[in-house]
């Protein structure tokens, strides 16, 4: 429910004076929606305050800019002038040094949130603990020259690198009986048939195939060194 006409008038005349600004009726209305009061009421009661002398107005072309009267307040001197000053000047030096501190609380409240609580920092101690642990018990062998994989699991592994290496010499044997075929009295070059075709031998992209092989006995004679 709006506001009688007399209290209408009571919430502008007040508006105004706490403004102390030009306004215009769109200004005033916007920011006393607040109080239930529409544009029109708003402008009868800018009317009304101007009439009666309670505030001045000034138009523009067929806008009216409205202002509380200046001289229902209090002017400052030049010394009262200058001590505000001062006293702003005192307030903004306030102002920046409590939004330092309080930028520093924040840092120091979001790295004490990052760290550790005991209780983490006695868990995470402990795992260490036992992995340093482990890994001593490890060198500690390998000092003593016992070797660490199973037997059994040793002999997996060679065996099936062995098969990996005759899977290979037989691929790359059967390769070079067809390559040979196709390529007896071949009237092209064959290296750049080979380039065509984007085959590259085991050399051409830096493999041995008989390094690869010496391995396994390699592996033999050390088995039968230890």
């Amino acid at each position: 429910m709006a506001p009688k006409s007399d209290n209408t008038e009571a919430i502008v005349l007040n508006f105004v004076n706490e403004q102390n600004r030009p306004l215009n009726t769109q200004n005033a209305a916007d920011a006393l929606q607040k109080f239930n009061l529409k544009k029109t009421a708003v402008q009868k009661a800018l009317d009304s305050l101007a009439d009666s002398g309670k505030i001045t107005f000034k138009e523009y072309g067929k806008q009216k800019i409205y202002i509380a009267r200046q001289d229902q307040f209090e002017i400052p001197n030049n010394e009262e002038l200058a001590q505000m000053k001062e006293d702003n000047a005192n307030l903004q030096e306030q102002l920046q040094e409590k939004k330092k501190t309080i930028t520093e609380v924040e840092s120091e409240i979001k790295s004490l949130q990052s760290n550790l609580t005991l209780e983490e920092i006695q868990e995470k101690d402990t795992k260490l603990r036992k992995e340093v642990k482990e890994m001593e018990d490890k060198l500690i062998k390998l000092r003593e020259g016992i070797t660490l994989v199973r037997p059994e699991d040793k002999k997996a592994v060679e065996d099936m690198y062995a098969d990996k290496i005759n899977q290979w010499r037989k691929r790359k044997r059967m390769f070079r009986d067809i390559w040979d075929t196709v390529t007896e009295n071949f009237p092209r070059d064959i290296k750049e048939f080979k380039e065509e075709l984007g085959i590259e031998y085991d050399e051409d992209v830096g493999l041995s195939f008989q390094a690869y092989s010496d391995l396994i006995q390699h592996g033999k004679k050390r088995g039968r060194g230890q």
